[in-house]
């Protein structure tokens, strides 16, 4: 279904110089016209990143941690921690780089040009200017467009595609709709729709919301209370407890746990912790409760999580 010219192309070899580096979750650029894939690395060395881009494919780098450089003829682009960075590999390979000592975590949503030519509607002016250029040249040049902070909502899409919550048969199609969710939230331009529905006191509540998870990653082994957070982010509880829900579509707690066990996951796969020192790391003062909590988020005891890792390279690019 993809682009024939494209089924030639494969990553895997680059990555194979960085052993661990590289995890594809689901997807086949090639065959299905996407793909989704997450980084993690600390190179000693500058890491020439661009090798690995796909020609004629636009990709969605939610960048956790780390520093990346692109160059093209028209643009440059300084892919910053924390932010989302969109940009296109024509045929010829785009000139980028991760910086050497640092750790590199971030996630790219990989598009084939013919995949988005089929499927983003056209002709109706709410596509992004930097996607509808790219639908409209016949054959697009490599190209960047400016980068934007990585909401929570997105860090919130970060995590959930590192572990979904569904296996077999149903996690294509769970990671299906993920595409098209990633599409109608990086591809077209909400700034008409922003200004038609959304009021001061929305863009208030949002901020309030991001200040909150924000103090909530930061103390997740002491947690604030609920009294502290609203006394710290200018609102009641009752108010940032309810905002927060509605737009993070968990409760405070429920976001609390998550970071836990995303940080309790990290601390595991890195081998340094076991069981217990990571559940009292991350502030659970009961094993069993934590490992309850963890085999509910991931599928599997934490005791054999960092056994199950590499299994996650089973999926084609």
């Amino acid at each position: 279904m993809g682009s024939n010219a494209n089924h030639s192309f494969s990553e895997r070899p680059f990555w194979a110089a960085l052993p661990g580096a590289w995890h594809p979750l689901c997807g086949s650029f090639s065959d299905m016209g996407w793909s989704f894939e997450w980084h993690d690395f600390e190179p000693a060395t500058r890491v020439d990143w661009g090798k690995s881009f796909h020609p004629q494919g636009l990709e969605v780098c939610l960048n956790l941690s780390g520093t990346g450089r692109l160059t093209t003829k028209k643009g440059e682009l300084e892919v910053r921690p924390e932010s989302a960075a969109l940009y296109l590999c024509g045929d010829a390979p785009v000139n980028a780089w991760r910086e050497a000592g640092q750790r590199h975590q971030f996630l790219t949503a990989e598009f084939s040009v013919d995949f988005l030519r089929r499927n983003l509607p056209r002709g109706i002016g709410q596509v992004r200017p930097f996607v509808q250029r790219i639908l409209d040249a016949k054959k697009p040049a490599s190209a960047v467009d400016a980068s934007q902070p990585l909401t929570p909502r997105l860090r919130l899409l970060v995590a959930a595609l590192r572990s979904p919550p569904v296996s077999g048969a149903a996690r294509t199609m769970w990671f299906t709709a993920k595409v098209y969710e990633v599409a109608a939230e990086l591809f077209f331009d909400h700034t008409a729709e922003e200004a038609l529905f959304c009021t001061r006191q929305n863009h208030v509540a949002q901020e309030r919301v991001e200040k909150a998870a924000a103090l909530v990653r930061t103390h997740f082994a002491e947690p604030l209370t609920l009294e502290e957070l609203g006394q710290r982010v200018g609102c009641s509880p009752f108010y940032l407890s309810r905002t927060f829900t509605e737009q993070m579509g968990m409760t405070i707690s429920q976001f609390l746990r998550q970071v836990r066990l995303e940080r309790a996951a990290e601390l595991l796969r890195s081998g340094k912790f076991n069981v217990t020192q990571a559940a009292l790391e991350v502030g659970y003062s009961s094993v069993g409760h934590f490992s309850t909590a963890f085999h509910e988020t991931f599928g599997c005891c934490p005791g054999l999580y960092p056994l199950q890792m590499p299994a996650q390279r089973a999926d084609k690019e």
